[in-house]
């Protein structure tokens, strides 16, 4: 039977001593990585319609000339390129959880899309993606033949 470890080294075990410890081992263990995990870049939403979806991705600071929209069947892909903001002399980061260098995402679409009339805009940060339903992918409505 497993019993819980109630003494350590000499004194009382304090259980909340112990998940701050492990806590604050487990951040230092995963504060080398890049980004934080399960963490996707830019953050999306999307709108379904009959004719389309329309996509809105959160890309602030990055210069809409440095992004690359590509949609290939039922997948897009949106990528690019942030750049670090210059420090003056003299400064460090205090803290620094902005992201910068090259990103990519992309996310399968619920259909085909017409490549060639996807419209975007980029305004304050948010790029606004229109993505047309390909014809060949729009339901037909099929008439019955009465004899």
């Amino acid at each position: 039977m497993f019993r819980p470890i109630l003494w350590r080294f000499g004194g009382a075990m304090d259980p909340l001593r112990e998940m701050h410890r492990l806590r604050q081992e487990m951040n230092q263990v995963f504060s080398t990585l890049d980004h934080p995990l399960g963490e996707e870049f830019p953050a999306v939403n999307a709108w379904l319609g009959q004719e389309d979806i329309v996509i809105s991705a959160e890309l602030p600071g990055v210069d809409p000339a440095k992004v690359d929209i590509s949609v290939v069947g039922d997948t897009l892909t949106i990528s690019g390129f942030r750049e670090t903001e210059p420090l003056k002399e003299g400064e460090s980061y205090h803290r620094q959880e902005r992201r910068h260098g090259r990103f990519s995402r992309s996310l399968q679409l619920p259909f085909h899309v017409e490549a060639g009339k996807v419209e975007a805009k980029y305004d304050k940060g948010i790029l606004q993606m229109t993505l047309p339903r390909a014809e060949a992918d729009k339901p037909r409505k099929i008439s019955v033949q009465c004899e």
